[in-house]
């Protein structure tokens, strides 16, 4: 009997439980779904890692021989170590691409993983087992041959596989922000391909027991001077990437589905208050005929339990399945793995599970008064707060106060609860928005702030290794070009050690470094300024010294900072060419920028990017970032219409019966309407207002999980403040106006004869 109770109820108030049930779904859904993404990358990639064995770490010398092994082996903790000659090169094609080879040992560690064709044979000095992508870019496939031209040698060998590397999940080249793989691409070859009897080994990659800082600090001790750098696993390019991908995809997963999480419970505890409420008398009488407490207890705890479990199951299985297939396709264009799917985690299970423990919880706190009353108390109505004078009501200026005013004060007097969970429904919602509105804002910003207010020119044109100066200086003359050199470095202060850039230039007005607010960093010719996020990561400031080295090179060399700048997606110092070779290291120009629109071929220019180009680069790799930003504005604005319409409902049930007195008394609906509509205000303006600190608070939250190499800076535009306001208000005056009907349709006999 109670059960069919339970039915009837569900579908007379069933607004109020698809509410609940729809945010049960939604928030294991969301969390569910992009965890399951997220989950699914790192498991994905972390077997392939395994599979591959990846390198602990790689020893970038140009002394690897067999006493350098000897030695890296009598360390201790090296488990496993195979050296290779790498080597850039340029393919026999129209636009020279550059393709990477490795000369292998044995192919132990950060081995070529094989889609088509055979195996890679150590022993075949003849064959060639190229990038998958690169060829599929170039049309080769499986037995086709390939011509390459590197430091005087040329080769040509043929294709005997295609595949992937552990080292190359993420591959972009200095002419392109995502990978062009028609323009770069990556070859194994056995050690015995190479056109000399000895091979020059300069990279040792090393498998190791213990802590990638105790391993540095054993290679400093016992090696140092042999070696130009070592890089562990997490800073290595391709990983840190693909790192800090998940990272922020994982971070987005985990913050909104609480909000969401935390708006269901509400819902269910205003939903179950209102219904025990209405339910008062039923509940007297239930008592009255003999049923226990417990079963009554049980019978309303039933009301939320199955609407949650039911949704949360649905949202366990339909968020992985529904949610991580549509990031793949722009995920897998800039990044390469071998499997794409979807992975569980018992986090999902676990959630789901606190989800429907908290909404039993709920529901038996919102019936566990009533249940412990007497029947004879609980079949009379409740008895009404007292509400006593407070400290605002005498001041001299209550009274002339206008009775709206006078009215919604006393009632949320009365009903300090109800008052506190439409705020906090309020906060949640528009926290939501801000956060979802800040993220599309921050995208838009970080391009508008690196390619507009940073970066002036219109094309940049790549430089070719060892092109002669005169030539580089007869380009820049003719395109009217400024010369930067840019290199990857190594930065150190205190034992921290960082992966960052370098920017050399001479005086150009075609990129002005920013400080935190954009405005113009003036760089002197003896200064070297550190962007603020490198400044944060290696906790320095403005006249600390750090020592740093060009990757490549084993020269250290101490720099006293300067200034600070701020840059969005490059991390590290700027300095003049002048103080560049004053700390003895040679000036090479790798680029020249111009504010002409260059179309012209030159030789010694490897590739000519027009600011449209990396406009464009940008948009497609930040393209699975914009869908998950999308999908979760939708999520937010849909949050706020259920949540607005459940807690005004609530609102309208609470005070039927002071609306229908007021109807007695003589006032219009329009009154009654505006009676409501101020205290809907009063209570969304409130929660707006605390909304904004903690949307602001997770959106830094967000930002802060976006990686080393990008500096996003939290922040709530005018436009996101009004979007904000404008639904969320807008929202409750639509709310309000629903519930316009209900108080022409209030049945005002029946209102007041509850009360007695």
């Amino acid at each position: 009997m109670l059960f069919k109770k339970m039915l009837r109820d569900i579908s007379r108030h069933k607004a109020q439980f698809i509410s609940i049930f729809l945010m049960a779904f939604l928030g294991v859904f969301v969390f569910a779904g992009v965890g399951g993404e997220s989950v699914g990358l790192e498991v994905n990639s972390d077997n392939f890692y395994e599979e591959t064995n990846l390198a602990d770490g790689w020893i970038y010398s140009g002394y690897i021989n067999d006493l350098f092994m000897y030695q890296v082996d009598c360390l201790g903790a090296t488990t496993q170590m195979e050296r290779q000659l790498v080597v850039d090169s340029v393919a026999d094609f129209d636009n020279d691409p550059d393709v990477t080879l490795h000369f292998v040992e044995n192919n132990t560690i950060s081995k070529f993983y094989l889609l088509e064709g055979e195996k890679l044979d150590i022993n075949d000095k003849d064959g060639v087992w190229l990038d998958k992508s690169f060829a599929d870019a170039k049309g080769l496939k499986v037995g086709d041959k390939i011509k390459f031209e590197f430091e005087n040698y040329t080769i040509e060998k043929q294709i005997r596989g295609l595949g992937y590397s552990p080292e190359y999940v993420y591959h972009a080249s200095s002419s392109s922000i995502i990978p062009d793989f028609n323009k770069i691409g990556f070859a194994y070859l056995s050690y015995k391909a190479f056109p000399e009897d000895t091979v020059p080994y300069n990279v040792l990659n090393v498998k190791f027991d213990g802590t990638p800082e105790n391993y540095n600090d054993l290679l400093d001790y016992h090696m140092g001077g042999y070696y130009s750098s070592f890089v562990e696993r997490s800073e290595h390019t391709s990983v840190s990437q693909f790192a800090d991908e998940m990272d922020q995809h994982s971070m987005m997963g985990d913050i909104f589905p609480v909000v969401f999480i935390l708006i269901a419970m509400l819902i269910i505890l205003t939903t179950m208050r209102r219904i025990i409420t209405h339910q008062r008398t039923q509940i007297g009488i239930l008592k009255a005929s003999g049923f226990k407490n417990h079963s009554i207890i049980l019978h309303y705890v039933s009301y939320g339990f199955w609407l949650v479990l039911v949704g949360a199951i649905l949202g366990l299985i339909l968020g992985p399945i529904t949610l991580p297939p549509l990031f793949y396709p722009s995920m897998s264009a800039t990044y390469k793995l071998p499997v794409w799917e979807p992975a569980w985690s018992m986090e999902f299970v676990y959630v789901a599970a606190l989800m429907v423990i908290v909404s039993l919880a709920v529901s038996y706190y919102s019936v566990k008064g009533i249940s412990d009353e007497k029947p004879a108390d609980t079949i009379r109505p409740k008895v009404p707060k007292i509400s006593t004078s407070g400290f605002i009501e005498r001041l001299s200026i209550w009274k002339r106060l206008s009775f709206n005013i006078r009215w919604n004060y006393r009632d949320a007097q009365r009903n300090k609860f109800r008052a506190l969970m439409t705020i906090v429904g309020v906060i949640g919602c528009s926290a939501l928005l801000v956060c979802a509105f800040g993220m599309y804002d921050g995208m838009n910003d970080l391009k508008d702030w690196e390619y507009t207010q940073i970066n002036h020119y219109d094309s940049k044109l790549v430089i070719e290794e060892d092109t002669a100066q005169s030539v580089i200086d007869d380009i820049a003359e003719d395109v009217n070009g400024d010369e930067i050199m840019e290199s990857a470095i190594e930065i150190e202060s205190d034992g921290t050690k960082k992966s960052g850039s370098l920017l050399v230039m001479n005086d150009t007005n075609l990129i002005t470094p920013t400080d935190y607010d954009r405005n113009h960093v003036e760089i002197e010719d003896d200064e070297v300024s550190i962007s603020e996020k490198m400044a944060k990561m290696l906790d320095v400031g403005v006249g600390d010294t750090v020592k740093w080295h060009v990757m490549g090179s084993d020269k250290w060399v101490k720099t006293k900072i300067d200034k600070i700048h701020a840059d969005p997606i490059s991390q590290g110092f700027i300095m003049s060419a002048d103080k560049l070779e004053d700390l003895d290291l040679n000036y090479t120009p790798t680029s020249i920028v111009t504010a002409e629109h260059v179309t012209q071929n030159y030789d010694g220019v490897k590739a000519a990017n027009s600011m449209k180009d990396m406009t464009a680069s940008w948009d497609e790799m930040t393209e699975a970032m914009w869908l998950l930003i999308y999908i979760l504005i939708f999520f937010a604005c849909l949050l706020a219409v259920v949540v607005l319409y459940n807690l005004g409902l609530l609102s309208f049930t609470e005070i039927e019966r002071e609306i229908a007195t007021l109807k007695v008394l003589g006032f219009k609906t329009r009154a009654l309407r505006k009676l409501l509509l101020t205290q809907n205000l009063w209570f969304t303006a409130i929660g707006f207002i605390f909304g904004l600190p903690v949307g602001y608070f997770i959106l830094a939250i967000m930002w802060e999980s976006s990686g080393d190499s990008f500096y996003i800076l939290p922040s709530i535009s005018i436009t996101n403040f009004l979007l904000t306001l404008v639904i969320t208000f807008a929202l409750s005056i639509l709310v309000n106006l629903m519930f316009s009907r209900k108080i022409k349709k209030l049945d005002m006999v029946e209102s007041l004869k509850s009360g007695e």
